[in-house]
C-alpha cells in the first residue's frame, strides 16, 4: 500500500488529491488554506490544517511526497522540510506560478521531479506548431501507412502489463492508419496480475508457437523490448519496422521508426503520449491497460517515475474502468507462487544488502519476479536475485531498492556472456540455457542445483562488488532517431 503525502493545496494539489483518492493506498494532505482541510475531510480524505513546511504536521512514514501549493517560495520551504523528514521518499514539487531563477535552482537541487507549468504550456504550444514530438509521430504514421498488409506487434516473451498495454495502444494507432494489427507474443502469461489483466479485459492476443510465415505479416513492431531474437523468438535477422521501448539498449537498434526513452517509467507512458498527441481517445480497455502498465512498472508511481508518467496517468484516468482496475490489481496467488516464495525464503543467501536464492525447478516463470518483489521487503535487503530451472533454462529475476547500482547493467555484466540478460536500474532478468547439464538424471538434480548456484550467485556477488552506479533520470535523453526510409 502506497502512502502519499500532499503538501499544499493549490490548483495542482487540489486536482491531484481527487485523482489520488481514487487510487489504492492512502493520501494525507497538509494545507494552510483556511477551511480547505474541512472540505477534504468531508470527502473522506485525511487532511490537516497547518503549515505544509512544519514536519510536526506530517505522518510518521510516507512513500511519496508531492508539494502542490501555488507559491514557489512556500513550495520550496515545504520541499526542504519534506526532504529532511523523509530523505528516501520520492519528492515531486510543483514550481508554482511565481518562481524566480534562484528559487527554481533551489527546488531543482532537492526535488526528484519538478513540475514547471510554464514549460508545460510552452511545450504544448510548440508541439501544436510542429516540434520533434510532432515530427516523430508523423514519421510513425508514415511507416504504418507504408505497410502493405497486416502488422505484427510483438511483445517480449511472457509479456508483463506494460508490454501488453503498449501493444494494445499501438494496435489502436495502427487502426488510425488503416492498418490491421495483431498483438503477439511467444511463451505464456503466468503471473496472476498479468492473467487477470488479459482475462478481465477480455483481450484478444495471439500466442506464437512458431515464427510467422514470411507472407503472413507486412511488418513487425517491437514494444517494451528493442531487438529481434533478444527476449523474443523472432530470428535475429528479422526486419523490424517499429521499436518503442523505455529500457536502455546495449547494442544498436535498427528499424524504420525507433523511440527509446530511458527517462520514463514505462513504455505505456510513451504510447499514452502518442494517443494524446494524435487526438485518439482510448477506449476503456486500452486506457485501463495503459494505466495499469504504468502503475506496475513504476511500482505505483514510486520507482523511476517521471513527469511524463504523471501526465500520462492524468490523460488516461477519465477513460479508465476503476472497478475493473481494482480487480486486476488484487488477484489471488497460485499455489506455485506460494511454494516458490517459500523455497526462496528457505534457500536464501544474504551477503550484506544482497540476497540471492535458488528455488530449483519451477512451473511459472513469473513466480520468480513475485518472489524477488516480496523478498525486497526483508530488513536490510536492497537487492534480490531469485532464479530457478524450467525447460532446460535457468531463469533469473532481480529487484533493487535504495541500492546505488544499475541492476540491468549488473545483470548484463554478470550473466550476459552466458545467456541473455538486461533490464533497467531496479528491475532486471536473465535467461541462461543449461545445454548438456540439463540431461542429468533425477539423482543428480542436487548436484545440478549446486552448479547453478555457483554460476549465478557467484557471478552476481562478484559483479555487484563493482556494479555500475544508477544513472540519473534524464527525460531529455530521449531516443535514437529512426533510420532514413
Amino acid at each position: 500500500m502506497v502512502r502519499r503525502l500532499v503538501l499544499g493545496c493549490g490548483s495542482l494539489g487540489g486536482n491531484l488529491v481527487g485523482l489520488l483518492a481514487d487510487r489504492g493506498g492512502t493520501v494525507t494532505v497538509v494545507t494552510d488554506r483556511k477551511g480547505r482541510a474541512d472540505d477534504l475531510r468531508s470527502d473522506g480524505i485525511a487532511a490537516r490544517e497547518g503549515d505544509p513546511a512544519d514536519p510536526s504536521n506530517y505522518p510518521d512514514a510516507v512513500d511519496l511526497v508531492i508539494v502542490g501549493g501555488q507559491s514557489s517560495a512556500s513550495n520550496l520551504d515545504a520541499a526542504r522540510a519534506a526532504r529532511d523528514r523523509f530523505p528516501d521518499a520520492p519528492l515531486v514539487v510543483y514550481l508554482g506560478d511565481d518562481a524566480d531563477p534562484s528559487v527554481r535552482a533551489d527546488i531543482d537541487a532537492i526535488a526528484d521531479e519538478v513540475i514547471d507549468p510554464r514549460r508545460i504550456v510552452s511545450g504544448r504550444i510548440l508541439d501544436a506548431v510542429g516540434t520533434s514530438h510532432t515530427e516523430r509521430l508523423n514519421r510513425l504514421m508514415r511507416v504504418l501507412r507504408n505497410l502493405d498488409g497486416r502488422l505484427a506487434v510483438v511483445m517480449h516473451d511472457n509479456p508483463d502489463p506494460d508490454a501488453i498495454a503498449a501493444a494494445l495502444a499501438l494496435q489502436a494507432i495502427a487502426q488510425r492508419a488503416s492498418v490491421d494489427a495483431d498483438v503477439c507474443y511467444f511463451g505464456d502469461i503466468s503471473h496472476q496480475e498479468n492473467r487477470a489483466l488479459v482475462n478481465l479485459l477480455d483481450l484478444d492476443l495471439r500466442v506464437l508457437d512458431e515464427v510467422p510465415a514470411d507472407d503472413e505479416y507486412a511488418g513487425f513492431a517491437l514494444v517494451d523490448h528493442s531487438r529481434p531474437g533478444v527476449n523474443d523468438r523472432l530470428p535475429p535477422e528479422t526486419t523490424i519496422d517499429i521499436v518503442i521501448d523505455h529500457h536502455p539498449p546495449r547494442a544498436p537498434v535498427e528499424a524504420a521508426y525507433v523511440d527509446l526513452r530511458r527517462g520514463v517509467g514505462a513504455t505505456s507512458t510513451l504510447l499514452a503520449e502518442y494517443l494524446e498527441r494524435l487526438g485518439i481517445v482510448p477506449d476503456t480497455t486500452v486506457a485501463t491497460a495503459l494505466l495499469f502498465g504504468i502503475q506496475v512498472d513504476t511500482n505505483d508511481f514510486t520507482r523511476e517515475v517521471s513527469t511524463a508518467d504523471f501526465e500520462a496517468a492524468a490523460f488516461l484516468i477519465p477513460h479508465v474502468d476503476v472497478d475493473l482496475l481494482e480487480r486486476v490489481e488484487t488477484p489471488s496467488l497460485t499455489s506455485e507462487t506460494m511454494e516458490t516464495l517459500a523455497r526462496a525464503i528457505s534457500n536464501r543467501d544474504v551477503r550484506g544488502n544482497v540476497l540471492t536464492t535458488n528455488v530449483g525447478d519451477i512451473r511459472e516463470r513469473d513466480a520468480l519476479a513475485q518472489a524477488a518483489d516480496h523478498l525486497l521487503g526483508m530488513e536490510g535487503v536492497e537487492v534480490t536475485v531469485v532464479y530457478g530451472l524450467m525447460d532446460g533454462t535457468v531463469y533469473v529475476s532481480g529487484r533493487a531498492r535504495g541500492a546505488k547500482i544499475d541492476l540491468g547493467e549488473t545483470f548484463r555484466d554478470a550473466l550476459g556472456s552466458i545467456g541473455s540478460a538486461g533490464g533497467h536500474a531496479d528491475m532486471a532478468g536473465a535467461q541462461i540455457p543449461l545445454g548438456i547439464l540439463d540431461d542429468v538424471g533425477d539423482d543428480s538434480r542436487e548436484s545440478l542445483a549446486t552448479i547453478v548456484t555457483d554460476i549465478v550467485a557467484g557471478r552476481m556477488f562478484e559483479t555487484l562488488e563493482h556494479a555500475t552506479p544508477t544513472p540519473s533520470l534524464d527525460t531529455d535523453v530521449a531516443f535514437e532517431y529512426p533510420l532514413d526510409e
